[in-house]
């Protein structure tokens, strides 16, 4: 078994959820008293967010590749960053190090075309939503077509993350309104919909929608069990 390094605390609650999906899948492949060996380093999120709003990627990236070469020193062989937003400076942490990285939106594509999904609406923080490092790599890799919510619904989603899911709290009101949006994505065309931030799977699930929900963590975390078990 090969030991995945964990990249997480952004935030760390979605950072537990990648810690027990990863057990549950080996403890589910293995059986037995097996679980995942893992190398994790968690950051602090105050000083990495506010570096986010700031616009200031390059501070953000020192910090991760430093922590992203302590996974490496501790023993990982390969990495996971644990945060779709993060991935924004993944070229950056990958030149850094010497292990490959499974990137989050890759094994979310994979997945979208195993399922014959060719148009997809995509949630997440107002950078994932917005920049071109996550919806430019599903369209030029995967050929995936990609809608995002309007100004406004982005600013709303983008609220909801930073101040209720990061802190751990979820809102009857916010799910409504995500599902909302979902659902208005859903009248636009898009046949299924990316939760494509790491707590969003904390207010929605596919319970919740009649729409085909893509959570990231999972499909992340799903990849990163098989590619510890490949000999």
């Amino acid at each position: 078994m090969k030991t995945i390094g964990m990249l997480g605390g952004m935030s760390w609650e979605s950072t537990i959820s990648y810690y027990r999906e990863l057990n549950e899948g080996v403890k589910k492949a293995l059986g037995g008293l097996h679980s995942a060996k893992i190398v994790l380093n968690s950051v602090n999120f105050e000083e990495l967010e506010k570096l986010q709003h700031a616009d200031d990627w390059e501070t953000t990236a020192e910090i991760l590749k430093k922590s992203a070469q302590s996974i490496e020193d501790g023993g990982a062989d390969f990495l996971i960053i644990c945060t779709n937003t993060m991935h924004i400076v993944a070229p950056e942490i990958e030149a850094a190090i010497d292990i490959p990285i499974l990137h989050i939106a890759d094994a979310t594509a994979q997945k979208l075309v195993e399922d014959g999904i060719t148009k997809v609406g995509l949630l997440g923080t107002g950078f994932t939503m917005e920049k071109k490092f996550y919806k430019g790599r599903l369209t030029e890799k995967f050929d995936i077509e990609v809608l995002v919510p309007d100004e406004e619904q982005r600013a709303l989603v983008h609220k909801v993350i930073y101040n209720e899911l990061c802190l751990g709290k979820i809102n009857d009101e916010s799910r409504a309104a995500y599902l909302a949006i979902i659902n208005n994505l859903r009248d636009r065309g898009a046949q299924a919909v990316i939760l494509g931030c790491t707590e969003i799977g904390m207010l929605v699930s596919q319970k919740d929608s009649n729409i085909p929900l893509y959570d990231t963590t999972t499909i992340h975390a799903i990849q990163a069990v098989k590619y510890a078990l490949d000999d």
